[in-house]
């Protein structure tokens, strides 16, 4: 797949589709100004192409003497712009009637319709973005929590490059100490043991691999059911969590026949939570519908809370609904701790794990069982501030840790094609190097427009 050419100017609407208060309109390239000039007039009477760079002019875009809009312009001069080239901004009312009207003005003067990321290409193009930091606006943009923002927001400001950098930097010192011994034999140069460094190296590759499911999590949303039995709470734990009344709450065992979602927010992770049937042996055919979909949910959720009721005694039903449920992805719950309680998690099987004890009446233990749920989503890459966010960069990882298994088990004298693979695939990564066109294609294609 070929790159679109950088030379020529283009433009888009950089804004999310729908009516909003403002709208922007995006041009770059060498005509850029050319543009600017032919649609828009500033209210000073000086052209858009002799204003300094940075400073918002006002003025209104007219075109073929029909006045489209008023609006504001930002100039930016190359290379001091997102693009690196000369650039500008048309900053309208945000309906979609007038970003369409400026868009196919802007065509119309000579600029071309951007295709989808094409923006950040020429960003990276220009050397104002290395790779893992253009697709980290990618990331940015598509982020729906505070964790994915903040996983982006690391790989933006380059200390996710920086450390597959240093990572690329230890593998191409092994290189060179290999290579040094290979090619000046005369020398009498001392083979270094690499082999310590590698394994160094692999760890850390390890360490950032363990982080890409649970960004994956981050990036899609969790599902959490919430499962026990009938009268346990579970409507009003939903309702506790959420901070105000979704589910309805009833002292009448089996209210809730079938299931009930709402989203919320657990340590950056955006969730659905999924209120189900009380989970019981029952004749009532709809009731016995909702049991089965509560089990069905809670088998395909990626976390489940199991509320057990404190203030009655575990019975063989409790047992039964635990010895049923996924238990590496459990979280056991006690509910209406404010009441007398009939047991203690002491008392409890060690196989269920630790017992979060909840009041949904008082609110207390709410924030703790959050913290549980949260860990148990993200795992050991809760404590790790750099986050693999990408399918390709964990694919290179990948590939860049089997080169470097190969060259700790191979010889000596065959390490070093080992380790130019190693080498060559992280630079594939942060793209220190020749990045194929094809790969380039691909990353931009999954930007939106505009971007």
């Amino acid at each position: 797949m070929a790159l679109p050419p950088a030379g020529d100017t283009i433009a888009a609407i950089a804004t999310a589709p729908g009516e909003g208060a403002i709208g922007i309109i995006r041009i770059s390239g060498p005509d850029a100004f050319d543009v600017a000039d032919a649609l828009f007039e500033p209210r000073s009477g000086v052209k858009p192409s002799l204003r300094p760079a940075e400073h918002i002019v006002v003025g209104r875009i007219v075109e073929g003497g029909d006045v489209i809009d008023d609006a504001m312009l930002l100039p930016f001069r190359a290379p001091r712009s997102y693009t690196g080239q000369d650039a500008v901004e048309l900053h309208t009312h945000g309906g979609p009637a007038v970003l369409r009207r400026v868009l196919d003005a802007c065509l119309q003067h000579g600029a071309r319709s951007a295709g989808p990321g094409e923006f950040t290409l020429r960003a990276y193009l220009a050397g104002k973005l290395n790779l893992v930091q253009a697709e980290s606006v990618l990331s940015i943009v598509q982020a729906s929590g505070e964790r994915a923002r903040r996983t982006a927001a690391m790989g933006l400001t380059a200390s996710l490059s920086e450390a597959l950098d240093a990572l690329q930097d230890r593998v191409i010192a092994a290189l060179g100490d290999v290579t040094a011994v290979l090619d000046y034999p005369e020398a009498g140069v001392e083979l270094k043991d690499v082999r310590p460094a590698l394994r160094d190296v692999r760890r850390s590759v390890a360490d950032l691999l363990a982080t890409a499911d649970a960004s994956a999590l981050t990036q899609r949303g969790a599902r959490l059911a919430i499962v026990g039995q009938p009268n346990a709470g579970k409507s009003s734990l939903l309702n506790a969590m959420l901070g105000y009344e979704r589910s309805i709450v009833s002292d009448v065992p089996g209210t809730t026949r079938d299931y009930l979602e709402a989203p919320l927010e657990i340590g950056g992770v955006p969730i659905v939570a999924i209120d189900t049937a009380g989970v019981r042996s029952t004749e009532d055919a709809v009731e016995a519908s909702g049991v089965a979909r509560a089990l069905n949910l809670a088998d395909h959720a990626d976390l489940v809370v199991c509320l057990l009721d404190r203030s009655r005694p575990i019975d063989d039903a409790d047992e039964a609904l635990l010895s049923r449920l996924p238990m590496e992805r459990v979280v056991v719950a006690a509910s209406k701790c404010d009441l007398p309680a009939a047991w203690q998690g002491s008392d409890l099987p060690e196989a269920w794990g630790a017992v979060y004890e909840v009041s949904s009446v008082d609110g207390a233990g709410i924030d703790a069982l959050r913290n549980a749920i949260s860990a148990r989503l993200v795992g050991d890459a809760g404590s790790s501030e750099l986050w693999i966010v990408h399918e390709r960069h964990a694919e290179a990882l990948r590939r860049a840790d089997d080169a470097l298994a190969r060259a700790i088990d191979a010889p000596d004298d065959l390490m070093a094609l080992d380790l130019q693979d190693a080498v060559q695939t992280f630079a594939a990564l942060t793209g220190r190097g020749d990045v194929p066109e094809d790969v380039l294609a691909h990353v931009f294609a999954n930007f939106c427009v505009g971007k």
